[in-house]
């Protein structure tokens, strides 16, 4: 379905047709702000109170307002979108039903020698948030583990506690089934291989200087961990999802066969057909309130754009924009304003993802490094927040306040400081 042009006949003012943004921001943060607790406010309420406000501004007859917001929840990257998210939620939990994380996180740590157990953990949060697509599902695999660690080599608490937590969200910026990859690919219309292309030249350097840095920490240490049974056949899923998605098989297809493959899998361990079909509907039912919100995101963004909203706020972002490093910049600091209001990366995108596509094509930004930039300082920022879903979780399984992981998150900042010199000298050149 098509954009409806029923565009009005005199242009809302600007700040009043961004005004569905500020009814959001302070229907979820100023709640959240006096609640105290950023989870208690659901996103697709303040999105709901957003959109229909939206849609009550809007001039007009009332059938035409419904049939603009319409429109923007139905375009086609919004659908795909959305199919993206019922595969990639089926998969991922048809995968953790089979025993796929249990036997990736087994295996990671069994190749890891003592000496080097810190980068070892941080290398494993990072292979194995890339192979299941979420830093919160990383998290609440591998922090007790490094908790028991911490405890037996005496190492820092906050300290492996916050490597487990930068090396989950490695996984979250790159992996083909994450949201946030699926969020800023679809946006900026980029396949995924294409993307992770870009932006594994801007992790990749923050990732290896990290790991250094805990090689050169972890040189006085010698500590085994208590591992559980490596199943090898239970790791062909994520390993074929993986090397489908880098070879640019489309995402829908590798999901599909990822899918299969956890079938196979689960039913010669004998898992039950009716015990498949329900790993896949909890799946997709965990992706339900993220499905809702980008209906409603899309939407409500559609209603500020046919008000003149989006037009107001780019110009004003670009109007002392002179080229390219500007533009990647204003788009940076878009998507982590924004991302710093919600707490959600993949909201954060959802929010802004159109907004950076008319800027990039204004400023003839690549695609590639438009969705390379979403992505990576949405998670930046999302790294960094204690009020973020990931730290709360981590300092829970951890017992320790969020503050105190926040000191000894190096791979954050040094993804901050990558991603700003990708912008400002121009790498990867291809992309830039």
């Amino acid at each position: 379905m098509e954009r409806t042009d029923l565009s009005p006949k005199k242009k809302m003012n600007g700040w009043m047709a961004l005004s569905p943004l500020a009814v959001f921001l302070v229907t979820y943060l100023v709640t959240s702000i006096v609640c105290g607790d950023f989870y208690k406010v659901p996103v697709a309420s303040a999105f709901l109170l957003a959109s229909v406000y939206a849609v009550l501004i809007t001039p007009g007859r009332i059938q035409d307002r419904i049939s603009v917001f319409s429109s923007g929840a139905s375009v086609k990257n919004v659908l795909l979108m959305i199919w993206i998210f019922i595969m990639a939620g089926a998969f991922a939990a048809s995968a953790k039903a089979i025993g796929s994380v249990e036997a990736t996180v087994n295996l990671t740590l069994r190749i890891l020698p003592g000496k080097l157990i810190l980068a070892g953990l941080f290398l494993a949060a990072c292979f194995i948030s890339m192979s299941i697509g979420t830093s919160v599902g990383t998290i609440v695999a591998l922090v007790p583990i490094a908790s028991g660690i911490s405890s037996q080599a005496d190492i820092s608490l906050p300290m492996i506690t916050a490597l487990i937590v930068g090396g989950a969200f490695f996984g979250d910026n790159l992996s083909f089934i994450s949201d946030t990859t699926i969020a800023s690919t679809t946006t900026q219309g980029c396949s995924m291989s294409d993307k992770f292309k870009a932006n594994i030249w801007i992790a990749g350097p923050a990732a290896i200087v990290v790991a250094l840095l805990y090689v050169v920490i972890g040189l006085n240490l010698d500590v085994q961990p208590e591992i559980g049974q490596i199943n090898i056949f239970k790791l062909i899923p994520y390993l074929s999802v993986i090397i489908m998605a880098i070879m640019g098989v489309n995402v829908l297809v590798v999901l599909t066969i990822g899918l299969a493959m956890c079938a196979g899998i689960g039913f010669i361990d004998g898992m039950s057909w009716t015990g498949f079909l329900g790993s896949i509907g909890e799946g997709i039912a965990g992706m339900g309130d993220l499905i809702i919100v980008t209906m409603l995101a899309g939407g409500m963004l559609e209603i500020i754009r046919h008000n003149g909203g989006i037009d107001f706020i780019i110009n004003g972002l670009t109007k002392e924009i002179k080229g390219r490093v500007g533009a990647e910049f204003s788009i940076a600091s878009l998507v982590g304003l924004s991302n710093f209001c919600t707490a959600n990366n993949t909201i954060a995108i959802l929010t802004t993802g159109n907004i950076a596509k008319d800027i990039s094509k204004r400023f003839g930004v690549d695609p590639r490094k438009s969705a390379s930039i979403l992505d990576t300082f949405s998670c930046v920022v999302q790294g960094i927040i204690p009020y973020g879903a990931q730290l709360l979780m981590a300092s829970s399984f951890a017992g320790i306040p969020a503050t105190a992981i926040i000191p000894n998150l190096y791979y954050p900042l040094s993804l901050l400081v990558t991603a700003c010199l990708a912008i400002l000298l121009r790498f990867p050149k291809k992309y830039s």
